[in-house]
């Protein structure tokens, strides 16, 4: 058989098992609240593979790579932010999180949290965190969509379009199907391939190699990939590469994609999804050893493509931006079979992300849009059937922005993290943990994170990454707003301490059953 037959096989065998999740979740779905939050049921594990697999998406195998394989070691900056806002995320955020959103009227999406949390009767906080979800999902989508047609590229030598449609396709079927239960645990597993995937690869690699130790010197004195089309890079592996003022920026702007993590509905869910505070601690530890291992991977992936492809020859598919080395180095090394299994971790990596947003765009269309302007309460099964149809809308026009890409992987989710973590993160931060917070300034303070970010994106990127301002205009107007207009009324106080009693009770004691104690929080 051919290589791309073997390829095929292990994309079938790949495709098949999350088709069967999809399938099983579609019978444990019997009501609304589970196809869009899964009952508040997800066991630490689960939440925390599932966060991390859809947190980060293609870019973990793909972009990041790249961009340390092209630039060096200063890339490694996105990674270590990324990884210290995780853990703080989990810290701070995902314990609080889950009290306060059963506290405020058991919200089960982002912007109805922050509608219940600050008593918004004007609903316009709602519409606008619907909006920002709609808005920045789309391009998110449209990045995944994108690492898929490039998978088929460099996997097939196939067809672009064809690899774009495919992805989508079973990725939009299994959620569709299964909603947030089928995501969670489909990102379980694909969590665990790409974590084995990450491990395997770079080790396998390393060991061809004529002299191992030739990666941490390789790419700073010769030119290297396929025929030297990268040029030595004297700097490659100084990670304070701090020569220049813009230099500077970029370490900044780099270690900033750390703070995105509070505003991205996709992540911060899954903490609404826990079955209790308690289960914070362990998803914290689940979570963030992972992602260590699997960052850890990825930049051995990109140290060692450096020696690799100079030395043997073979082509790196993507001449641009280089994305595609962690694929390419797997076809080289293993049999067609192994390799494909291996690489369905691109696969997974990308649908896990993927199912996850078209989620979250799906029940803020029909959470916190369509139910607040029906005239009258649709039922269960009508609420699901209209989820689905918005999980395909979305997916539908994100594959029209993917057919003709004008930017990296990379590049894309850049512009969607910062679009989030802009707008929602430090109205998250400060809904959790303020109590004189009232809904002007969180209207003010996410309408200033999400167009300072898109204005600064658009024409002032090559400044600094556009997260830096957009959070801190975020962050100033909020309080500002808040300050120069009246306190929230009593009932919202009580609601704060309210949700402060119960992640307190909570922590004290694992043992303790979450909803009696938020039922008598409550009194």
């Amino acid at each position: 058989m051919t290589e791309s037959t073997w390829f095929v096989i292990a994309i079938i065998i790949y495709m098949f098992g999350m088709l069967a999740i999809g399938y099983w979740s579609y019978k444990q779905t019997d009501q609304y609240d589970d196809y869009v939050l899964a009952g508040r049921g997800l066991p630490p594990f689960v939440a925390a593979l599932s966060a991390g697999a859809s947190d980060m998406s293609g870019w973990l195998l793909m972009g990041l790579p790249g961009a340390l394989f092209a630039s060096g070691m200063v890339e490694l900056w996105i990674a270590i932010g990324l990884t210290i806002g995780a853990w703080v995320n989990w810290k701070v955020v995902a314990p609080r999180l889950r009290a306060y959103s059963e506290i405020a009227d058991d919200s089960i999406t982002v912007p109805s949290f922050f509608e219940n949390r600050l008593a918004d009767k004007s609903r316009v906080l709602r519409v606008l965190s619907a909006a920002v979800i709609i808005f920045f999902f789309t391009f998110y989508v449209s990045s995944g969509m994108v690492a898929g047609g490039r998978y088929f590229e460099s996997t097939f030598d196939g067809d672009y379009l064809l690899g774009l449609l495919i992805v989508a396709a079973i990725t939009v079927a299994y959620t569709f199907i299964g909603g947030f239960l089928a995501v969670s645990y489909t990102d379980t597993v694909q969590g665990i391939i790409m974590f084995l995937s990450l491990m395997i690869v770079p080790v396998m690699a390393f060991v061809s190699l004529d002299n191992g130790s030739d990666i941490f010197s390789f790419a700073a004195n010769n030119n290297y990939a396929t025929d030297g089309v990268v040029e030595a890079n004297p700097e490659f592996f100084n990670l304070f590469n701090v020569g220049s003022a813009a230099a500077v920026a970029a370490i900044v702007g780099n270690f900033a994609w750390g703070l995105g993590y509070f505003g991205q509905p996709h992540i911060i869910v899954r903490f609404m999804a826990l079955r209790n505070s308690t289960d914070a601690r362990a998803g914290r530890f689940w979570g963030i050893g992972w992602m260590l291992l699997c960052v850890i991977g990825a930049v051995f992936v990109a140290l060692v493509a450096t020696v690799f492809f100079t030395q043997t020859g073979n082509s790196i598919t993507d001449q641009d931006s280089f994305e595609t080395v962690f694929l390419d180095m797997a076809r080289v090394m293993f049999h067609p079979l192994p390799a494909g299994l291996v690489l369905t971790a691109v696969l997974a990596a990308i649908m896990s992300t993927m199912s996850s947003q078209l989620l979250a765009v799906s029940s803020s269309l029909i959470e916190d849009l369509y139910k607040m302007f029906a005239k009258r309460k649709p039922n269960e099964q009508v609420l699901i059937n209209l989820s689905r149809t918005c999980v395909v809308a979305v997916a539908v026009l994100a594959g029209i922005l993917a057919v003709n890409p004008s930017d990296s992987i990379l590049g894309l989710v850049g512009f969607a993290w910062a679009g989030f973590g802009s707008a929602f993160g430090p109205v998250v931060l400060f809904s959790l943990y303020w109590k004189r917070l009232n809904a002007p300034g969180a209207i003010a303070g996410m309408a200033t994170g999400a167009i300072v970010s898109v204005v600064w994106g658009v024409w002032f990127s090559d400044i600094i990454y556009e997260i830096v301002p957009g959070f801190a205009a975020s962050v100033i107007v909020l309080v500002l707003v808040t300050l120069a207009t009246k306190e929230p009324e009593t009932k919202v106080k009580k609601q704060f301490d309210q949700a402060s009693k119960l992640t307190d009770i909570a922590t004290e004691n694992e043992d303790v059953d979450f909803d009696e104690a938020a039922q008598e929080v409550k009194k």
